[in-house]
């Protein structure tokens, strides 16, 4: 108890997408995702007479808006005085398929940016956020949606298992080292896999990308 005392020590945010919410308390709400009492009494919605919020992808779930980023990073700071900030999952999927031109990832290079500068912007204006994790490093078991999604900045032949490199883990790579880096001590358990091959078995910082 002598330790929760101390309060948190940072806050994860995963965040992908952006949805209009309204609210079920005070108004009438249809039938929709969000307006139950166990979901918050809060509908939910991707779309605002007739317009998405963000462009549609392959995910049903999944809008580009990238504004979204920096609104939620911001609301974190003033409502939870600041505290350190690590976005601990944020990233874009795609079915799987045949084409080469699943190596040639443009949208998941443009959403990457997009919703890196978003988080740059919300740092610039005092958001103390110390690190960011994209999802994912490998294509992997998407939940409901199996091996159909895939969200790796790196292929995977699951005939196989072979690794390939797509052209957003290259933009990754080159946007970590066009900025500067801050070492950032941290517990243990968190460990940051830059590389597909590389084994880290006890990493204790990380590298805080700061414009």
């Amino acid at each position: 108890m002598e330790k929760l005392k101390e309060g948190l020590d940072f806050i994860g945010i995963n965040h992908y997408t952006s949805f209009y919410v309204k609210d079920c308390i005070f108004s009438v709400c249809e039938p929709g995702p969000g307006n139950s009492k166990t979901e918050g009494l809060a509908l939910r919605n991707a779309d605002r007479n007739g317009v998405f919020i963000g462009e549609p992808t392959d995910v049903d779930w999944l809008y580009v808006n990238p504004q979204g980023m920096e609104k939620i990073v911001t609301y974190i700071k003033e409502r939870y005085n600041n505290i350190p900030m690590f976005i601990t999952e944020n990233g874009f999927g795609e079915k799987e398929t045949n084409s080469k031109d699943l190596l040639n990832d443009v949208k998941r290079v443009e959403y990457m940016r997009s919703y890196l500068n978003s988080l740059e912007t919300a740092m610039r204006k005092g958001a103390d956020v110390r690190g960011y994790f994209a999802w994912s490093l490998l294509d992997n078991f998407e939940w409901d949606s199996g091996y159909t999604i895939r969200f790796g900045l790196y292929h995977i032949d699951y005939s196989n298992l072979k690794r390939t490199k797509r052209r957003s883990a290259a933009f990754f790579s080159q946007y970590i080292k066009k900025y500067k880096a801050l070492n950032l001590k941290l517990p243990r358990y968190l460990a940051l896999y830059l590389e597909p091959n590389r084994r880290v078995t006890n990493l204790e910082t990380m590298h805080s990308i700061v414009p």
